[in-house]
């Protein structure tokens, strides 16, 4: 009977060996340095830590990204990328205007109140005047990408006659990013001062639902136009 030894007391039984997994590896210390980036800024955060919390090692960190700084850059273009992927597969196209957008406020809501990671880079990196995202022509894409959603829920929205025909799409984004980025960004000082969990049930919901009925007042108003004096 083979009991995993041979005649000289050693171990014939072969183990396993490590499974190749390029994608899975690469998925892996992106999750990671998303971690350590977002808390700790460029600057701060370390490959060596990176690579301590990995299945891998600085090496081959290395190896797949080329840099600290190309690492950096691939964090922030999937960050980008995750959130446009998810947009581009809410089917927008196929709800009448003010339900799409009301869909689009309630996913950028759901979506940075869930991954302060994201919302942390993108403070991080304007800090430093977007200096690492300005070589990226995938966070460009990706970004061009929403404002061409937008421009087309407003288009049928306008044509419909539901929608007033003078907003832009890309001030029509900040309007929504901005309220719902700053829930996330500033929650811990607002609460400080306030002395209001920006996280609390009842909160989320009247916010949720306060940004949808603003945004929707907006586009069906009507146009403001300036008097001359």
């Amino acid at each position: 009977m083979d009991d995993g030894m041979s005649a000289d007391g050693t171990s014939t039984t072969k183990k396993p060996g490590r499974k190749n997994d390029p994608e899975g590896t690469k998925q892996d210390i992106l999750d990671v340095a998303t971690e350590e980036f977002s808390s700790l800024g460029f600057a701060g955060g370390r490959v060596d830590a990176i690579a301590a919390r990995t299945r891998t090692t600085k090496r081959m960190i290395y190896y797949y990204f080329g840099s600290k700084e190309d690492l950096y850059l691939a964090v922030l273009e999937k960050a980008y990328g995750d959130i446009r992927a998810i947009e581009n597969n809410l089917n927008l196209q196929d709800q009448e205007p003010e339900r799409a957008i009301r869909s689009l406020i309630e996913f950028t809501f759901d979506y940075q109140e869930q991954h302060e990671d994201f919302i942390r880079l993108v403070s991080i990196e304007n800090i430093h005047r977007a200096q690492h995202m300005k070589d990226s022509k995938v966070i460009r894409n990706l970004n061009v990408a929403v404002i061409d959603t937008l421009a087309k829920i407003l288009e049928r929205g306008r044509a419909e006659g539901v929608f007033r025909a003078d907003i832009q799409p890309i001030d029509l984004h900040m309007m929504i990013s901005a309220f719902c980025f700053f829930r996330v960004s500033n929650r811990h000082t607002f609460n400080l001062i306030f002395h209001q969990d920006l996280s609390a049930p009842d909160t989320r919901a009247r916010h949720k639902r306060m940004i949808g009925d603003a945004i929707i007042s907006l586009l069906k108003g009507e146009p403001q136009h300036r008097q001359d004096s």
